[in-house]
């Protein structure tokens, strides 16, 4: 029956490309206020979609901020249910002069779809929804029961949704949820990621003298606000890369030689990664392979810092005040509250004499991992691999999206991460695209598996 589906959707591939192009016209931006309209815009297409393809419930949600949408399809009390997420809300476009076409004006040039939210993750939203499409028009009974949970916050850190999914645990209840907002490894490589690091943020405000003074004369008898920051910086981390935060390591158990293995099989050429970035080496944990540094171990970046005369030429000032804002990247069991905790401990350890400095959570969302043996993870490999004819490697994802170990705290039920973005894809930079050929691949590999499901205990 996979067969009829999957005619169906060659058989209208141009129409939905048309209707593609028309959901990614929409604006729905929720950083910025101004955009507040086309996010609801948004949040009713996708309602609309739903029904024009056989749902027999969708509707848009209030929740404590962006509306909500959900939908339902249950024909088969037999089969298992599967709770699809996403999000229709995408990044700002700035700088918006390094794009080559309109980011709301979606265009192809060589078999690449270029538009903001092409591929993450409005474009890859849309496969499901038409794939579900060709299901219900071609198939008397399908073979799982389909429930979508389509979000407007995914972009600012999904903050309203966990309480949603609180409120809504039987309307949401399901056997797996299947999310698309993730890449191939590289192209034509099915790719499971099977785990997602956490987040945990925070800024760091140093503050000296009530004003800026000049150097000559208080240089040298005043400390320096900007070289209180770079003791405090440099103290995070050690010569080999390790991070000195008290109990920073704790939590985090041990990989098992399987999972170890499976990350020494993902196909990885460090060396030409070394050319594409321009830099001299890779470095960091040492101990630890580049694979595994960037998925399985916990990071502390420093992804800003400030202060002092920015302008051109010297001024020759001692600022009254510096600033830096640090990211870590968690991975289980660690908790990023624990974590912001030990690091407000750290600072205030290695803060030197003669200013006073405080420190501001924000982002912070858990890490998840669900085993890569899983039975339904492992029918999503096949069907990757029936349609791809590649073996399907098995990473755990760099990045967060912390609202994916909320969906598993609440609803206790499988995450599959079946992603058909690829990495070069510009995600929240300039010229986003999204590669058609993973459209149309992906689309059938999402069809096989719903067929494939049906037998998955």
């Amino acid at each position: 029956m996979q067969e009829q589906v999957i005619q169906y959707l060659k058989d209208h591939r141009e129409e939905h490309l048309n209707q593609l192009k028309e959901f990614l016209a929409i604006p729905s931006i929720s950083a910025l206020s101004e955009h507040h309209d086309d996010v609801v815009k948004a949040a009713e297409w996708v309602k609309e979609d739903l029904l024009n393809s056989g749902f027999n419930q969708a509707e848009v949600m209030p929740s404590d901020g962006k509306p909500v949408v959900y939908g339902e399809v249950i024909k088969n009390p037999n089969a298992p249910t599967v709770l699809i997420y996403g999000h229709y809300d995408v990044q700002p476009v700035d700088p918006v002069e390094l794009w080559e076409s309109e980011p709301f004006d979606a265009t192809i040039r060589d078999d690449k779809l270029y538009a903001r939210g092409a591929t993450d993750d409005k474009g890859q939203v849309f496969m499901h929804m038409k794939v579900m499409e060709a299901v219900l028009k071609t198939v008397d009974t399908p073979p799982v029961n389909f429930k979508v949970l389509i979000e407007g916050e995914e972009e600012i850190g999904s903050p309203t949704l966990p309480k949603f999914c609180e409120e809504h645990q039987e309307m949401l209840a399901a056997d797996l949820i299947v999310v698309s907002d993730s890449a191939l490894i590289e192209k034509g490589k099915p790719t499971i990621t099977y785990g997602l690091r956490g987040l945990a943020g925070i800024q760091i405000d140093v503050k000296g003298a009530k004003g800026d003074l000049h150097s000559g004369e208080y240089g040298g008898g005043v400390m320096n606000p900007i070289h209180a920051l770079v003791k405090i910086l440099d103290s995070f981390r050690d010569e080999n890369n390790k991070i000195l935060v008290d109990g920073f390591y704790d939590q985090i158990p041990e990989l098992s030689e399987e999972e170890r293995k499976a990350l020494a099989d993902v196909p990885f050429n460090e060396e030409q990664l070394r050319q594409d970035l321009d830099v001299p080496e890779l470095t960091g944990e040492e101990g630890y392979s580049y694979v595994e540094r960037t998925s399985v171990r916990p990071t502390l970046e420093i992804n800003g810092i400030y202060g002092g005369f920015q302008g051109e030429g010297i001024k020759t000032v001692l600022p009254s005040e510096a600033a830096a804002k640090i990211t870590c990247r968690l991975v289980p069991d660690q908790d990023p509250e624990k974590i912001v905790e030990q690091l407000t401990k750290h600072v205030e350890k290695n803060t030197p004499k003669g200013v006073n400095v405080s420190v501001t959570p924000f982002d912070k969302g858990k890490p998840y991992v669900t085993p890569f043996d899983h039975p339904v993870i492992q029918t999503a490999a096949k069907a990757y691999e029936k349609v791809y004819n590649e073996e399907t490697a098995y990473i755990r994802g760099g990045g967060s999206i912390p609202i994916v170990a909320e969906l598993d705290r609440i609803l206790q039920v499988p995450v599959v991460l079946m992603g058909f973005g690829l990495p070069d894809e510009n995600l929240h930079a300039p010229n986003e695209h999204f590669h058609l050929e993973n459209f149309d691949k992906g689309m059938e590999t999402l069809a096989h598996y719903w067929f494939m499901l049906e037998n998955v205990k």
